[in-house]
């Protein structure tokens, strides 16, 4: 069981799938046995998504400055740094003085591409308040849960009633 637990802790914090592909693991670990918590591995999936946030705050944007020129590194650090300024500035024309707000629901709403790390590092791009970042990603990454744990138990159930 412990090993669930961290499989889906895990996942969290990879890129692109975060927790929008965490929850719905938790969930069919949870079907096939309800003594898996759902409450704990959802703060678990929840502090995963959260772990990475002051690293790519920081350094991403350093790392990924660095290796764009690089030979075989050089096309995937300038996709990042590309997707990153692309997330920022349509975060900076939709939102006007409601940045945090918008970085909120650009993170919450589970979405491809969209989620703690293009926020974060959208953010670090756009040279936001740290705390004030990490706030807004919080809120992201708790409305993104909810949204997630809500249609993965919706198609659970579904799923169960097919049966």
């Amino acid at each position: 069981m412990l090993k669930h637990y961290l499989y889906v802790f895990f996942i969290s914090m990879v890129p692109i799938v975060e927790l929008r592909g965490a929850v719905p693991i938790a969930t069919a670990y949870h079907a096939a046995d309800p003594s898996f918590s759902l409450p704990l591995a959802y703060v678990l999936i929840a502090i995963g998504n959260m772990l990475p946030v002051p690293f790519i705050f920081f350094f991403a944007r350093k790392v990924l400055e660095w290796g764009k020129d690089k030979p075989v590194i050089g096309k995937f650090f300038t996709f990042c740094l590309e997707k990153g300024h692309k997330g920022g500035e349509k975060l900076k024309s939709s939102a006007g003085r409601g940045l945090y707000w918008a970085l909120l629901l650009f993170v919450g709403i589970p979405l491809p591409g969209t989620g703690a790390w293009t926020g974060t590092l959208a953010s670090s791009f756009l040279d936001m308040d740290f705390k004030k970042s990490v706030v807004a990603v919080m809120g992201g990454v708790a409305l993104a849960g909810v949204i997630m744990a809500v249609l993965s138990g919706a198609v659970a159930a579904g799923v169960g009633a097919v049966r």
